[in-house]
């Protein structure tokens, strides 16, 4: 099974079924959720931010994530 760089949280599968929408798409290494706030977020919004990607997926949306990924991990936003 392959990877992917952005996408939703693998342990998804564990989840209530009201957010199975999630599972659409495939894990990835990071996701819009990790990029706006990550652990700042509340639970209802990261799983808003994760549906909100499945239904308006699009490549120019991975590329941004990708982006603002680097300046998350050096700026360490949401990180505890």
């Amino acid at each position: 099974m392959t990877g992917s760089l952005v996408g939703t949280p693998a342990s998804v599968a564990w989840y209530d079924q009201d957010v199975a929408r999630r599972l659409l798409v495939k894990p990835g290494m990071t996701g819009l959720w990790q990029v706006s706030g990550r652990s700042d977020l509340s639970w209802e919004d990261g799983i808003r931010l994760d549906l909100y990607y499945v239904e308006n997926w699009s490549l120019a949306a991975d590329v941004t994530i990708l982006w603002k990924t680097i300046g998350a991990v050096i700026h360490r936003r949401g990180a505890y």
